[in-house]
């Protein structure tokens, strides 16, 4: 029974935001009261919560301080350089900035960080996305896939669990499956890529930078062109045989360039030119800009300290030197305090920030509700044991294949502590009966995360959908089909090459 009604939770809250009948936090909270007064266990949902609660805290906390330090490291103009170079290489195209999309979240997923990913990714990468009209389910669900990938580092999380909870190596687990894990993130672009050609398809392509960029000068007349751009023809001239409309209006001191309204329709896109023929042009070195490059809380002569702070901040994540939360306390303090000194500049910068904080922390104390009914009533043991006992016995010898479709669902199921430290070792020692390595049961664990860094029980994804102004439901239904698809890419990559 509570194998049912856990499957039935978990479906009941996956509909109603997908529907967008209630918003994930309400969901959150109220599904999971009202099924644990279902199995019979009302009276203990206080402690539930209250231990859910206890054991997401840490992340919550590690989550605030994180938004504030690479919140303030974007406003001081810390990854300006990496930006300006991707946006550089995005220029207006649609396929572009989807593959470059996929290159930030790539790199910056270096530092095992979900959150910082998609802060930075987003900061980066939104104002694109609105100005061409983009689909902004494509920007979350390509950042979260990539980060998905990348996650499998072994100080991202998994790994390391999956370590511990078999007391095996990590560094064994990891460098065997680099090349699988190269598979699955060539994937990644190749969907970028895809993804990007249905966008320029639908959109169009533009070429001129110009056309989303304000344009001054002294000119007496502005020519506003409206250039149709075949959607086909990849293309921004007005040859596209969809026509053109010349407007012309007298005086002004010069054109301001007006954006783009491209059109979300798939004839075509309406973009908007101020041409000024006596004003200077931007060239390719004034391309978009994802960030403001004259914001006033650029701080360049404290690039260096801030590039060692942060170098330092990941490296003692790294190696563990203190926990992450204390880590991520000290180095907003820090970043804070030398940054801005004044006390008005701080709590400016704090409030910046303050809307991202309270959504993120909200989220997760939210999620600690849905976890703690999960795991107090039981729920969760008994669905994990129905999915192992559901194993037939003949596919004991290919424990490490069921295990890379078993952690699909698990891991989006459930919390990673929950899957590698409860549900793994099951797996291990049904495989180890088999004669299956533990090593090749830890690889086979992680090759869900592409999908797991989708699930409503990760707080990162909602720093991303928040950010990116997405709602979680679009989020859910347009990600899921394409991070299922990279996981057995990975997974069949990895026994392709023999790893598992």
């Amino acid at each position: 029974m509570l194998t049912i009604l856990g499957f039935v939770m978990i479906a009941t809250f996956l509909v109603l935001i997908m529907m967008k009948k209630m918003s994930p936090i309400a969901a959150l909270v109220l599904i999971p009261a009202l099924f644990c007064v279902l199995v019979g266990q009302g009276a203990k949902l206080g402690d539930y919560v209250i231990e859910g609660v206890g054991d997401l805290a840490p992340t919550a906390a590690m989550l605030m301080f994180a938004i504030v330090y690479f919140g303030v490291m974007i406003d001081v103009g810390l990854f300006d350089p990496i930006v300006r170079g991707i946006l550089r290489f995005c220029r207006a195209d649609p396929m572009r900035i989807v593959v470059g999309t996929a290159l930030l979240a790539s790199i910056v997923s270096l530092d095992g960080d979900g959150s910082t990913t998609f802060m930075i990714t987003v900061s980066a990468m939104y104002p694109l996305y609105k100005r061409l009209k983009m689909s902004l389910v494509v920007l979350t669900g390509i950042a979260a896939t990539a980060n998905g990938v990348m996650n499998t580092l072994p100080w991202g999380g998994p790994t390391a669990r999956a370590a511990t909870a078999l007391k095996v190596d990590a560094t064994d687990i990891f460098v065997p499956m680099i090349p699988a894990l190269a598979v699955g993130l060539l994937a990644v672009f190749v969907l970028a890529y895809v993804l990007g050609l249905r966008e320029r398809k639908r959109l169009g392509t533009l070429t001129l930078d110009e056309a989303l960029e304000p344009v001054t000068g002294t000119a007496t007349e502005t020519v506003t062109e409206t250039v149709l751009v075949d959607a086909g023809s990849g293309s921004g001239s007005g040859s596209s045989g969809k026509g053109v409309e010349r407007t012309r209006t007298g005086g002004g001191t010069g054109g301001g360039g007006t954006g783009a309204d491209a059109a979300d329709g798939a004839d075509g896109a309406a973009v908007s030119l101020d041409k000024d023929p006596d004003a200077q042009q931007p060239t390719d070195e004034d391309g978009f800009q994802g960030l403001d490059p004259n914001r006033s809380t650029l701080r360049p002569r404290l690039y260096w300290f801030n590039a060692g702070l942060t170098l330092a901040l990941l490296t003692a994540m790294i190696m563990q030197l203190m926990p992450i939360p204390v880590l991520f306390l000290l180095g907003a303090a820090l970043a804070l305090t030398v940054n801005f000194p004044s006390m008005s500049d701080q709590r400016a910068r704090i409030a910046a920030h303050a809307d991202n904080v309270l959504n993120v922390s909200g989220m997760v104390f939210a999620a600690a509700v849905f976890t703690g009914v999960l795991t107090g009533t039981g729920m969760v043991e008994s669905m994990a044991d129905w999915l192992v006992g559901a194993v037939p016995e003949g596919m004991g010898p290919q424990m490490g294949l069921v295990t890379g479709l078993l952690s699909l669902p698990l891991t989006y199921f459930m919390s990673n502590d929950g899957f590698y430290f409860g549900v793994l070792p099951v797996l291990a020692e049904a495989g180890a009966a088999h004669g299956v390595s533990p090593l090749e049961v830890a690889r086979a664990s992680i090759v869900g995360q592409p999908l797991h860094m989708s699930s409503p029980l990760v707080p990162a994804v909602y720093v991303l959908v928040g950010m990116a102004k997405v709602e979680f439901g679009d989020h859910t239904k347009f990600t899921v089909k394409w991070a299922v698809l990279t996981s057995l890419v990975v997974l069949a990559a990895a026994i392709l090459f023999g790893i598992i």
